[in-house]
Parts: structure tokens; sequence; C-alpha cells
């Protein structure tokens, strides 16, 4: 039977956070076959925050195990348009109607 685990990211996903977040997924994907990310509270991401998402993905493929985002913040849901990566992870993605009306208040940083 498979196991699975659920981790919720609190903290920003960037380069101050990247290493810490790093070994905590890679961690988590260790101990179970099923690793659910919910990605809610991410309020501001850059490529060090994108590429542990990647690098999670990645490992979690070269294991044959899953990883699925779940309840992706605006600024994830902007981050993988913006690299146009969102086949890629394969999760969907709920825009709510008064999100797409409000627009972008979130931080994408490069």
């Amino acid at each position: 039977m498979a196991t699975s685990a659920h981790c919720t990211i609190v903290e920003d996903m960037t380069i101050y956070n990247s290493a810490a977040q790093k070994q905590m997924l890679l961690d988590a994907l260790d101990g179970c076959d099923e690793l659910n990310l919910d990605l809610s509270q991410v309020s501001e991401m850059d490529t060090a925050g994108f590429q542990v998402l990647l690098l999670t993905k990645r490992e979690a493929l070269k294991a044959q195990k899953t990883v699925r985002l779940t309840a992706h913040s605006k600024v994830v849901t902007e981050l993988l348009d913006l690299y146009n990566m969102a086949s890629y992870f394969g999760d969907p993605m709920v825009i709510t109607a008064h999100e797409h009306a409000a627009g972008s208040k979130s931080r994408v940083v490069f």
C-alpha cells in the first residue's frame, strides 16, 4: 500500500529559504510514495524556489513516486504560467472568478 504525506509550505519560496525547503521536501519524499504539497501560503517565489519544486518533482519521478502541488497560491500559478511548466507538474489549478477579476497582487521575483 502506498504511503502518503502532506506538507504545507508556510514561508516564501525564495533563495533565502530554498536550501532548507529543498532538504525538507527531499526528506519528506524519502519517507513516502506520494507527497502532497500545499502551496496556498506561498506569497513570494523566485527562481530558486521554483527550482526546489522542479527538483522535488524530478526526484519523485526518478524514484517512481508522486508529487502533487495543491492549493496553488496566485504567485505559484503565475510562475508556473510564466515558465510554461503547469503541464509538467500536471496538477489541476483552480482560479476563482474573484481572483481572475482582481488581477495580480502577488509578487514574482526575478
